[in-house]
């Protein structure tokens, strides 16, 4: 088949990367600018460079104009597949070629539509989290589901890890999902709205622990803002401190939110949950953090003593 991309960062490169090794003829590529947005400097494999290096026309966009549509409609492809394309089509757009635009998005829809699903369902303690590749229609991330793939979560990975055993499963539904469409089929799997969740775009203020949460979200967050993302972080002394590696603590422990309490193990233990007060919440054993220098330090090192408060 001709094909089209809308793709932007590592996801639109491997969408195009993948389909430019198979039998696919790639017509063109369309993908945004730069951004100086912290998320979007991540995981920044150029869709631009990687289609000029093979011969494909690039078309630069923030969003589907005028002169979008003019390039679309010159390369006249039989399939649009899009990837990380990060605003909204209009019907005439997605509809316009023969099989219309195939999204691939990284959750199992119809949970976790939006954006940064894979932070959002590590911090949620989700089972699994996965790729779905679907036609696209007017509402985001909710059209017929041609395909899933999915990978469990396990007690200790973190999104990096998510990210990159999902981003490996990319290139095999795009093309898997491709050739059932080619083959005719139509078959496809109305998504059940009524479970779907829709997410925001993630910025620092995210990041900021809030000690009223259970200990485990915490813990999770931790895992879910791992290297390179920014990191979760709170504030101590008037200074920021970012949580590299955190636990559940083995105890219960009660006291305000936030409280600077005891060493348990490797770690020092703040006091966390909605019921803090009560005695019967886990903390949270801090066990690894980073000051704005660089400097990295043992939570017991940083904490030698209990006293004061987090915030």
């Amino acid at each position: 088949m001709r094909v089209a991309t809308l793709g932007y960062q590592t996801w639109g490169h491997r969408t195009l990367q993948a389909l430019l090794q198979s039998d696919h003829e790639v017509v063109l590529a369309i993908t945004h600018p730069k951004s100086d947005h912290v998320y979007e400097q991540m995981w920044a494999d150029s869709v631009a460079d990687l289609a000029t290096e093979h011969g494909v026309p690039v078309h630069i966009a923030t969003k589907p104009d005028e002169n979008f549509k003019a390039a679309l409609k010159q390369a006249d492809p039989d399939i649009v597949v899009a990837n990380n394309w990060r605003t909204w089509l209009p019907r005439d757009v997605f509809d316009s070629p023969r099989y219309g635009t195939l999204n691939i998005h990284d959750s199992l829809l119809p949970k976790y539509t939006g954006f940064s699903p894979l932070i959002w369902a590590l911090i949620n303690g989700e089972e699994e989290v996965g790729l779905t590749a679907h036609l696209m229609d007017e509402e985001l991330d909710a059209g017929d589901i041609v395909l899933q793939r999915s990978t469990r979560v396990g007690p200790t990975d973190t999104v990096t890890d998510l990210f990159h055993r999902t981003v490996d499963m990319i290139g095999p539904i795009t093309l898997d999902a491709l050739a059932l469409i080619e083959s005719g089929r139509t078959d496809w799997t109305p998504q059940d709205r009524s479970q779907a969740t829709f997410f925001h775009k993630r910025a620092p203020e995210d990041s900021l622990i809030d000690w009223t949460w259970p200990a485990d979200a915490i813990e999770r967050l931790v895992r879910a803002q791992s290297d390179p993302y920014p990191n979760a972080f709170t504030h101590f002394k008037g200074q920021r401190v970012r949580v590299l590696k955190a636990a559940v603590s083995e105890g219960n422990y009660g006291g305000t939110p936030g409280r600077v309490f005891i060493h348990e193990g490797d770690g020092m233990v703040i006091v966390a949950g909605p019921d803090a007060r009560t005695g019967q919440n886990k903390g949270l054993k801090i066990q690894r953090v980073r000051l704005d220098d660089g400097t990295e330090l043992a939570g017991t090192d940083f904490f030698p003593h209990g006293g004061g408060y987090l915030s």
